[in-house]
């Protein structure tokens, strides 16, 4: 414990400046290509300032050709410089973890950085997280280096990087840590790096809240709810079924999509462009597939913003962010998706809620806030294979500790409906530390 009380806040400070450099990165990039030359602002949730966004499209002809450009400098950057860069990034870390803690490159690090912020600046659908656990894994890999530590050590430290660097860019500091935990095995927990993910996700938050601020990254969406009667947890084993097939269509549609891309002929730079032109022509029809998405899940979550999306584009849109993820970075572009993963949950909520507002079931709540915050925690927590940390992430993001009780019934049927199948986002996931172990020795 004395070695982590040093080498905690150390990583921690350094993950929570790396996250405010990706952050910033993200955001005048996005700023200077969707807005600018592309004439669209993306609606933002409040922890990101909360801008409505665009009515409509000024140039919609431009909007196709800037994610599609956006992708192909990403690509071409990737390719050149630093071919790990390539993808959603976490994976790349964990695998670090199992492998060879040393093994990240410092070029990966400002490469992943640069490429990501071009890809989802630019419109294309991704998140920030693998990203940012990425870079401060990288992070880690290199302080495991210069400091000449163990190879224990070394796995431990990458994972607090893994862990603080998302926790510390979603604010949701716990989560952070007991995913640094858990997201290495699909069936087991590192329990060696909880305490100290405690201290350095505690830290990194510390820094980046300090400058860009603590507020929660959707509000307090759920805050008021209060679980009243047994009866209401009929409808999470609902919408825990519905978020696990949505899983686990996303694990199985982004796998595909790569393997497809493997086989179709082209390079590197070339399949990331192609996915971005298709992503930027589907945004003209739905757009919020642009992006991240997060301002359009924040929208979801009240009544009254919910009600302006019509019908049919909340029912579509969980199956169309699926698509428009695997075409950013399912072909080779740089990005996240525990972020999509997050939006397509909350439209997975959104939509059930509409379903029964319409038809006016039974048990249905005024609002569709509780439903799209357990929708979010249940449909990537059960196919991330991190039940626990999603949803304790998903609560610090949203401000929503109050619904633990109807989500402990959707995660957990999401989890167990998940389990029946091999389905992962994360395929770099060992099944457990027993296994992990045995491959190191051979």
């Amino acid at each position: 414990m004395r070695k982590w009380m040093i080498l905690g806040p150390v990583m921690g400070v350094v993950a929570g400046l790396d996250a405010v450099t990706f952050y910033l990165a993200l955001d005048y990039a996005g700023r200077f290509l969707l807005g600018y030359l592309g004439g669209y602002h993306i609606p933002k949730p409040i922890g990101d300032g909360g801008d409505p966004g665009s009515a409509g499209f000024d140039r919609p002809w431009a909007i196709p050709l800037v994610v599609c450009a956006g992708a192909l400098v990403s690509a071409w950057l990737v390719a050149r410089f630093a071919p790990e860069a390539e993808g959603h990034g976490t994976d790349a870390a964990i695998e670090a973890v199992h492998t060879n803690p040393r093994a990240v490159r410092a070029r990966a690090i400002v490469v992943k950085t640069i490429s990501s912020a071009l890809t989802i600046g630019a419109g294309g659908s991704a998140g920030r997280e693998g990203p940012a656990a990425q870079i401060s894994a990288g992070i880690g890999s290199l302080l495991t280096k210069w400091l000449i530590l163990s190879d224990d050590d070394g796995r431990i430290l990458v994972s607090l990087g893994i862990g603080s660097g998302i926790g510390a860019i979603f604010g949701a500091p716990l989560g952070g840590a007991v995913l640094a935990a858990s997201i290495l095995y699909r069936r087991d927990f590192e329990y060696k790096v909880l305490i100290p993910g405690f201290i350095t996700s505690a830290v990194a938050f510390g820094v980046f809240g300090s400058i860009l601020g603590f507020d929660p990254l959707f509000g307090y969406v759920a805050d008021d709810y209060r679980f009243s009667h047994p009866l209401e947890l009929g409808w999470f084993v609902v919408l825990g079924a519905v978020a696990a097939l949505f899983g686990y269509l996303y694990a199985r549609i982004f796998y595909g999509t790569v393997a497809l891309t493997e086989r179709l002929p082209g390079g590197k730079v070339i399949k990331p462009a192609l996915g971005g032109l298709a992503v930027g022509l589907l945004a003209l029809l739905l757009p919020p597939v642009l992006a991240s998405g997060y301002g359009w899940a924040h929208k979801a979550t009240a009544a009254d913003t919910l009600m302006q999306i019509p019908l049919w584009m909340v029912l579509i849109l969980p199956l169309a962010k699926i698509v428009a993820t695997s075409l950013s970075i399912g072909t080779g572009g740089s990005g996240g998706i525990f972020g999509p993963g997050v939006v397509i949950g909350a439209f997975v909520g959104a939509a059930v809620w509409r379903l029964g507002e319409v038809f006016h079931l039974p048990g249905i709540p005024d609002t569709p806030g509780v439903f799209v915050v357990v929708g979010m925690m249940a449909c990537f927590g059960g196919v991330a294979h991190a039940p626990l940390a999603v949803m304790i992430m998903v609560a610090e993001m949203t401000g929503s500790f109050t619904v633990v009780p109807c989500a402990l019934v959707a995660v957990g049927v999401s989890y167990l409906l998940i389990n029946l199948t091999d389905a992962t986002m994360y395929r770099a996931q060992r099944l457990d530390r027993e296994s992990a172990a045995a491959e190191r020795t051979n």
